[in-house]
């Protein structure tokens, strides 16, 4: 039934672009805090191809931002399904006139429009946008993604359009990571975590294990026509031809992102950007998309020979068979070395509390047992001083809440007369950037996605600054800029008339193209009125004549 209904997908939906599809990325690759949620198509390292809607349907949101998707268009399928065209350079001409229409209704330069069945719809093969470099994107490509419109999970776009993606090329393993359960197993001696190099599909070493230990591999997909390396599909790990653990990456909910952590060996990657996904599931990790048998942990308690095979699998079915036997051989199992660091345990809530800092990590946002190390820097000058709860990176699964002091009395503290200081003012950080937060009684609440993070708060007063650029050629460009808690929003009117004003891609710009404005030329000299706000309320605003 399930390959009817994957042939039934790939019959309605056709490719993005006119020519053959070459990717640079693929459907759930590991990257840190999120899986790739779509496929990165290619469009020949350059701007300006024309991309089309895969099927029939409606444009149901249009975004334009100078981070994340930048400029994309998200067209709704009457089969249950949403795509998504992102990075884009430009709009349709349909498609940018509904986005300016939406905008000017609601007199807003947020960039983001959402339409009715009837307003926009788009039939298979229309063109919708040009590709582009927008967004968090380094380099011009199509990023393609398709959710399901109703649960809003992560589906692989080559289950929908894979029929027009050439590959014949199996995955490859590159390498094997060991991990002895402390105080439970040991693995060529050893309690620690280790790596061994696969050579073609096999390691030469002999291995030996007593106890309980789980594995973990360094694998890529390839595809012929692209140099880059892929995420794989499929993997499963079978202990003496019986299945222990299964990974089947086509279908991820979106508030499972940050679980991508837990899966592979965050660690790891950070310390030489190669992600081992683990073959066993960790305790606190409720990833949708992997199965295992005792959590895939193996238990070496017999002395003979284990036969352990990686069965791996792209999407096309392409396999590769990665085979190593470990003997069990009774050893001593060493056990963990007394810690002087905290233990923020997943399966509780965990709490830590000092002077002028309390930090809530609620059950649910550890994926296994974590040691912390809280540090303190004392700043003279500043409303708090800053936190960091672990030495290096630590993301947590959702947020947690970190409840930091605010000493009012440190602003400033050498003036002959003190400044008034008002709590609408604070702000909190995090690796020096603003992050939300909310002032009560005294303490700032702040989300934290990150133990290794360092927060602190600081105080903003001051409003943003705002510099004409130039008001020629029917465009007014704008430069924006705020160096504390930064520019949150703005508002231009044309004697009293609201303007459209995005965002510049990459830069502090902004820019209205008065073309596309309700408002008519006249010639004559017209009254531009222009408001910026930071994210601490402070506004500045400015009054100039441009001809128009």
């Amino acid at each position: 039934m399930l390959t009817i209904l994957l042939g039934l997908l790939l019959s309605i939906y056709h490719p993005p672009v006119s020519y053959e599809m070459s990717l640079a990325g693929n459907f759930g690759e590991p990257r840190p805090n999120h899986f790739h949620g779509g496929i990165d198509v290619k469009t020949d390292g350059v701007e300006g191809k024309p991309i089309y809607a895969i099927g029939d349907g409606y444009v149901s949101r249009v975004t334009m931002s100078k981070s994340g998707f930048g400029n994309a268009v998200y067209v709704t399928h009457p089969e249950g399904y949403t795509s998504i065209y992102c990075h884009l350079r430009s709009f349709s001409p349909r498609i940018q006139k509904a986005m300016r229409r939406y905008q000017y209704t609601h007199e807003t330069s947020e960039g983001d429009a959402r339409f009715s069945p009837l307003e926009c719809p788009v039939s298979q093969g229309q063109l919708i946008a040009l590709s582009g470099n927008t967004g968090n994107s380094s380099g011009p490509h199509l990023h393609l993604e398709i959710h399901d419109t109703e649960s809003w999970n992560m589906l692989d776009p080559c289950d929908f359009i894979g029929d027009f993606i050439s590959d014949s090329v199996p995955p490859r393993a590159h390498g094997l990571m060991v991990y002895p359960q402390a105080g439970q197993g040991v693995f060529c001696g050893s309690g620690a975590k280790q790596a061994f190099t696969v050579n073609g599909n096999s390691i030469s070493r002999p291995l030996k294990a007593w106890g309980k230990v789980g594995f973990a591999l360094w694998a890529d997909d390839y595809m012929q026509g692209s140099a880059n390396h892929f995420g794989i599909r499929e993997t499963i790990l079978t202990v003496d031809s019986q299945e222990v653990f299964r990974a089947v990456v086509n279908n991820i909910p979106t508030s499972s992102n940050r679980l991508v952590n837990a899966w592979g060996d965050y660690d790891q990657w950070r310390k030489n950007r190669t992600w081992y996904m683990k073959s066993f599931v960790e305790p606190g990790n409720t990833l949708n998309i992997l199965r295992a048998v005792n959590r895939g942990i193996i238990d070496f308690s017999e002395q003979r020979d284990y036969h352990l095979v990686y069965i791996l699998r792209d999407f096309k079915g392409n396999e590769s068979r990665f085979a190593f036997t470990v003997r069990g051989e009774q050893a001593e199992i060493p056990q963990p070395e007394a810690s002087d660091l905290r233990l923020f345990r997943w399966n509780q809530t965990n709490t830590y509390s000092a002077p002028g800092v309390q930090l809530v990590v609620r059950y649910g946002l550890l994926p296994y047992d974590q040691r912390i190390r809280p540090e303190v820097k004392p700043r003279r000058e500043a409303l708090s001083d800053s936190y960091r709860f672990t030495p290096v990176s630590c993301p947590l699964i959702t947020d947690g809440e970190l409840m930091l002091y605010a000493y009012p009395e440190r602003v400033d503290p050498d003036a002959v007369v003190r400044p008034e200081i008002n709590p609408e003012k604070y702000y909190a950080t995090a690796e020096g950037r603003y992050v939300s937060g909310e002032y009560r009684d005294g303490w700032m609440h702040v989300p934290v996605r990150d133990l290794g993070h360092t927060f602190a708060l600081a105080y903003d007063d001051v409003a943003p600054s705002i510099e004409v650029v130039s008001d020629a050629d029917g465009r007014l460009v704008l430069s924006l800029t705020d160096g504390q808690s930064g520019v949150a929003s703005w508002r231009g009117t044309l004697d009293g008339q609201f303007l459209v004003f995005d965002v510049v891609e990459k830069s502090s710009r902004v820019v209205c193209v008065l073309d596309e404005s309700p408002l008519r030329p006249t010639g004559k000299a017209r009254r531009l009125a222009f408001s910026c706000t930071d994210h601490c309320n402070n506004t500045k605003t400015i009054e100039t004549s441009i001809i128009y």
